[in-house]
């Protein structure tokens, strides 16, 4: 049996070329800042699209609207409306 020693901050370089590699390989795309209803709701843990309208039109999540039947919705907004409406414990 063979025993290999690196230095740590090699190791570490080593871990993060794997990840990144791996990551290439299965198609890790970054995250869209503009996200349809569904995955807007999902977020929420809400499944009223009434609800998702409500927040929309007292203008506590951003959204746009390029075309007329299409509406998506700021991931950012939606991850500060959580944070802001998040209680802190005692």
């Amino acid at each position: 049996m063979n025993i290999i020693t690196i230095e740590e901050q090699a190791f570490y370089e080593l871990v993060n070329k794997i990840v990144a590699e791996v990551r290439q390989q299965l198609g890790a795309k970054p995250r869209d800042k503009w996200i349809d209803g569904e995955e807007a709701m999902q977020m929420l843990r809400i499944k009223s699209k009434t609800t998702l309208q409500k927040l929309r039109d007292e203008g506590k999540i951003r959204f746009s609207q390029p075309e007329k039947k299409i509406i998506l919705y700021d991931r950012d907004s939606i991850e500060k409306y959580l944070e802001n409406h998040a209680q802190n414990t005692f």
